[in-house]
């Protein structure tokens, strides 16, 4: 996400181009692109009235619902009273299509509206949100759902969960605190006597780091560390090395959390009034769960159901079974479940990383009882960490072929000045990666921090290669976790050319200069 300065800089000469639809003219029966505006809306939230955005198709906020083989076809409106733009997260458009602002396309000024127009060539569970300033904390997005014609004939209900993160105070003044130093380390503490909506410093752990991710001592070794070196050999993106050395490391800690959010919704509720499926005894259903955390990273418990894991981030994957799912910001996972023939009701929680605040959602049956469930877990939720990863297969892999670029990309910042980056330097719109369409290209991402960070490449499937050193046949994702102190090594084919965000989709992290851009040679 560029600068706010950049942004600004970026408006110039751009209400003609606007007034011009991408798509040509279509004949009278033609019903015309679907209509998607961006709005305010009001939220209650804890029982007090919330002023919030959100992408409204017709009366629905619930996103958009399209199937594999047609056209994204959609008018987006802009009916806020500041600029704005939607990503299409997971879709691979063409790059002036993308929704990014300096990247892509300018920035939609209020009261115009703009036409997208591209083939859908993948099915799966996406989601959609704004890519400017810090509007999707503000919970500027919605899910985008694209079926599979060839799933039409399955006798299975479809359940969406749609996650978010939440404070009744305003994003700017969180961002303003936390570039303040008034992050971990200096906020009010954590636990039950936190500030709702304030920074501070839960999820602090001393000493071990490995033990604190749950990890063996072997995953967090860096000694043994392998880069593949194909024609361009490997790559440091940036030239500029301080930084190398987080502070966070010097003090023993690992911080998993900055900010202590008023609420954690799911499908615009919390557990106070959550919101209850009606569910047959006995059927199958698919849920289709989407973390659109601005900065909580989730853990996914099914309680006493069981389910496959078929698919990550839009991608069919070897099914895995298990009750328990690590969700990082901005990745998606479609799960099915088999319900019992029991009338009963089955809470789906999304439990926050090394933190005791969950939100879900109820499956229930008719007549089912239903109990109270707290805010707050009886223990903590164990951070998140690659042993899943480690365990996913995709079932349409990338063809075997060697790399013909190699880049490696550092990580680096520290929590308490909050000066994100990669290679010991903010973001710079000059400075892209520069790749050759038809190159098979590794990037291997090296988290130098004490933060979690999941990682986001924009217009492209990846396939994750290599974790801590260790090749593997991983799932195709197109956003993958990079826990602290360790290294992940993803690959893609160069097939889309254009000129592509790629950053951390912890929106704090991003906004603070940890995001760069990815450009084809040749394009402008």
């Amino acid at each position: 996400m560029p600068s706010l300065n950049r942004r600004r800089l970026l408006q110039t000469a751009t209400a003609a181009a606007l007034a011009a639809p991408l798509a040509p003219s279509r004949l009278a029966a033609d019903p015309g692109p679907l209509d998607l505006a961006a709005v305010t809306r009001t939220l209650e939230v804890s029982g007090r009235a919330a002023t919030v955005y959100g992408l409204r198709h017709g009366e629905s906020h619930e996103g958009l619902f399209l199937t594999k083989g047609e056209d994204f076809r959609v008018r987006l409106t802009n009916r806020l009273t500041e600029e704005t733009l939607v990503h299409w997260h997971g879709l691979t458009p063409p790059s002036h299509q993308d929704g990014t602002p300096g990247l892509s396309q300018p920035a939609l000024p209020v009261g115009q509206a703009y036409d997208y127009d591209f083939p859908l060539d993948h099915a799966g569970t996406f989601w959609m949100h704004s890519h400017v300033g810090l509007q999707e904390q503000k919970l500027l997005a919605a899910p985008l759902i694209v079926r599979d014609p060839a799933e039409k004939g399955l006798d299975e209900q479809e359940v969406v969960l749609f996650l978010q993160d939440f404070s009744f105070r305003p994003p700017e003044e969180i961002f303003h605190d936390l570039k303040a130093g008034h992050g971990p380390g200096h906020g009010p503490g954590h636990g039950a006597g936190h500030m709702p909506g304030h920074v501070y410093d839960h999820g602090s752990v001393h000493s071990d780091p490995a033990r604190a991710m749950g990890l063996s001592h072997s995953e967090m070794n860096h000694d043994e560390m392998h880069h593949g070196n194909g024609d361009h050999g490997t790559l440091h993106h940036g030239a500029m090395d301080h930084g190398a050395m987080d502070h966070g490391t010097m003090a023993g800690m690992v911080h998993y959390n900055d900010i202590a959010f008023d609420a954690y919704l799911a499908n615009d509720r919390t557990l106070e009034d959550p919101e209850v499926v009606g569910v047959a005894p006995g059927g199958q259903l698919r849920l289709r769960i989407i973390n659109a955390a601005a900065a909580t990273n989730f853990l996914i418990d099914l309680g006493r159901l069981s389910g496959e894991l078929i698919a990550v981030d839009g991608a069919g994957i070897v099914p895995l079974r298990g009750k328990l799912f690590d969700l990082a910001i901005a990745q998606r996972l479609d799960i099915r479940i088999t319900l019992p023939k029991e009338r009963a009701a089955f809470p789906i929680l999304a439990r926050r990383e090394a933190d005791r605040a969950q939100t879900g959602i109820l499956l229930a049956a008719k007549d089912a009882p239903i109990s109270k469930i707290p805010l707050l877990g009886v223990e903590g939720a164990r951070p998140l960490n690659l042993a899943l990863e480690r365990r996913l297969q995709a079932l349409a892999p990338l063809s075997p072929r060697p790399a013909d670029r190699n880049i490696l990309l550092r990580l680096t910042g520290y929590h308490g000045t909050y000066d994100w980056g990669f290679d010991g330097a903010g973001y710079d719109p000059e400075n892209p990666i520069l790749v050759q369409e038809g190159e098979r290209v590794t990037v291997t991402m090296r988290n130098e921090t004490m933060m979690p960070h999941p990682m986001h490449l924009h217009g492209h499937r990846f396939q994750v290669v290599t974790l801590e050193g260790k090749a593997l046949a991983g799932a195709l994702r197109d956003t993958v976790l990079v826990p602290p102190r360790q290294e992940v090594t993803i690959a893609f084919d160069a097939d889309n050319p254009g000129h592509w965000a790629f950053h951390c989709h912890q929106l704090y992290h991003m906004a603070a200069g940890m995001m760069t851009s990815l450009r084809y040679e040749g394009f402008f």
